[in-house]
């Protein structure tokens, strides 16, 4: 020891960063002014057409002006209809209301502090009453409440509920057939397989049309099932068959040792899969899942070609209107930040769920 201290190097400064990243040659010099420049102008044209002469109020003739830009006037005019759908106009407090419930527990299932025992109880009973109020507030009759069938159901309260019965109900059952696919019997096996491989070969939009207009003709008389749920069952078992590759996938990460280290002190099969398989497993697919869950959130605008009307849909009667038909773009581009606004919220919060559930693990 000479009594010395060796002291840690400072940080690099932003204009050092910027210049090893972006200006480390000559070419990259030039493509990096180049691209900036050409990022400036597109991004200059899109504020002066979306902000600077832009039109905010609902005014048709003002919209029609020439020179003027996007005519958010028909987002401001139009976007009850959008995101309630033909949901009663005096009762769209209703699936507003709804939504927010259902929102809201996602929101709080996503705090570390409530993944407990205690914790999971109280988020169970959460789910159960949230999604109580949901139908009932969204169907009615009773309380005072009128009914409002399910036909007329839309916009953002269909296409949310819809990605939550979709994502909910397949993730258990693509656990069982993942669990089945890769069973030592060979009857379940072949089972599983031949399901996954069916669905995952045929189209929603072939499953949807199935769903809703060839299975009530097998279905013994009398016997009627919403179209609503003939949908959501549909989405569901599509869905399921992606789950369950992207479950076995996790699975295969797994080492065989950890499998025999867990037999042999005498865990059961579902005693294994739940302390040492699944916590695991789940983790590593932890980005393909949220792929699938923003797919199955994508996937409800198909809903429309079967007469329901989710927020796409709903934008489509929006644009029924002739007089606002010309601004289309400013619809899709408002539903379009929607669906971005949500993709990115949980895209960002798995990145950071991956990162929490890795560190403590490796503690």
């Amino acid at each position: 020891m000479n009594g010395t201290i060796a002291l840690a190097a400072p940080a690099p400064s932003l204009l050092d960063t910027a210049r090893r990243r972006f200006f480390y040659g000559p070419g990259a010099s030039i493509v990096t002014i180049a691209a900036a420049t050409l990022l400036a102008w597109l991004g200059w044209l899109a504020l002066d057409w979306a902000v600077i002469r832009a039109v905010a109020q609902p005014d048709y003739a003002a919209c029609k002006l020439p020179g003027r830009g996007a005519c958010w006037g028909f987002v401001a005019e139009k976007w009850r209809l959008i995101v309630f759908g033909r949901y009663p106009y005096e009762a769209q407090w209703r699936p507003a209301l709804a939504t927010a419930a259902v929102v809201t527990m996602l929101v709080v299932s996503a705090l570390p502090a409530l993944w407990t025992r205690r914790g999971a109880r109280g988020l169970a009973v959460g789910w159960i009453a949230a999604l109580a109020l949901f139908f009932f507030l969204m169907f009615g009759g009773a309380l005072g409440l009128g009914v409002v069938g399910t036909e007329r159901w839309g916009g953002l309260p269909l296409t949310v509920i819809l990605t939550l019965i979709g994502i909910g109900a397949s993730a258990p059952i693509g656990v069982l057939l993942a669990l089945a696919r890769r069973s030592q019997l060979p009857l379940l096996r072949s089972l599983a397989t031949a399901y996954i491989e069916l669905v995952r070969g045929v189209p929603l939009l072939t499953v949807l049309f199935v769903a809703t207009f060839v299975f009530p003709l097998v279905l013994p008389p009398g016997w009627r099932i919403d179209p609503f749920w003939r949908v959501a069952i549909g989405l569901v078992l599509f869905q399921a068959a992606y789950m369950a590759e992207t479950v076995r996938g996790g699975l295969q990460t797994l080492p065989r040792g950890q499998l025999d280290a867990g037999t042999s002190l005498g865990l059961r099969y579902w005693q294994l899969q739940r302390a040492v398989v699944m916590p695991q497993a789940l983790v590593a697919v932890i980005p393909a899942f949220v792929n699938n869950l923003l797919s199955t959130f994508m996937d409800t605008s198909l809903v429309t070609v079967v007469s329901m009307y989710d927020l796409t849909g709903s934008l489509r009667l929006a644009l029924g209107d002739p007089r606002w038909r010309d601004f289309f773009i400013e619809g899709y581009l408002f539903i379009a930040s929607i669906y971005f606004g949500a993709s990115f919220a949980m895209s960002r919060y798995s990145q950071w769920l991956e990162r929490r559930l890795k560190i403590d693990f490796a503690r």
